[in-house]
Formats: C-alpha cells, sequence, structure tokens
C-alpha cells in the first residue's frame, strides 16, 4: 500500500513541477512575457518529460540518465517556486520530493 501510495506522489509531483513552472512564468514581470513563458515553459517540461522519462516512451532514458533528468525537473521546480516568492510552497515540494526519491529508491520503483 505504501509503495503504491509513493507513486501516486510520483505524479502529483510531476503535475506539481509543470504547475510550479507556470506560476513561476505568470510571476515574472510585465505583458506579453509572463504569458509566454507561464504557457511555453510548461509545454517544453512536459514535452521533455513525455520523451525522456515517460514510462510508455520509445525514447525513455536509461535509469542512470532518467533518474538525474526527474531530479533536475524537480529541483528546477523547486527554484522556480523560490525565484517567484513562493518559498513556503518551495520546501514543501522539496521535502515532499527528497522522501518520494527515498520511497522509490527503498520500493525500487524507479522503473515504474
Amino acid at each position: 500500500m505504501i509503495a503504491a501510495v509513493n507513486l501516486g506522489l510520483k505524479f502529483l509531483l510531476e503535475v506539481a513541477a509543470v504547475v510550479a513552472f507556470a506560476y513561476w512564468g505568470a510571476n515574472t514581470d510585465g505583458l506579453p512575457l509572463s504569458l509566454i513563458l507561464a504557457i511555453a515553459v510548461p509545454v517544453v517540461v512536459i514535452a521533455a518529460w513525455a520523451v525522456f522519462a515517460a514510462p510508455k516512451s520509445a525514447r525513455r532514458l536509461p535509469a542512470q540518465a532518467r533518474i538525474p533528468f526527474e531530479l533536475a525537473v524537480f529541483v528546477a521546480a523547486v527554484l522556480t517556486l523560490l525565484a517567484a516568492g513562493a518559498s513556503g510552497a518551495a520546501l514543501v515540494m522539496a521535502v515532499l520530493v527528497a522522501l518520494n526519491a527515498i520511497g522509490l529508491t527503498v520500493f525500487r520503483q524507479w522503473e515504474h
């Protein structure tokens, strides 16, 4: 049961990362740049994740490259939250990412 919850947490963190990038973009000074960043950055992240990290992707990276890629996306999301002034959300996300990574390792779920 805990293993299933951990996989669910990973999915929620993936969604939260996309939201974090959109939030950062929306909080960038001035239109139209903020609107463009709020849309374009999440789209690029989703596309990269779909190609390199999605379980059913034909181009999914091998674990030794994919795990750092996934963690880099999460770290970047935390940093964008900090840059947007959402330090509380950044802290929560950082803690959840760390706990999730530990769970993925303990339950040997990195291949999911």
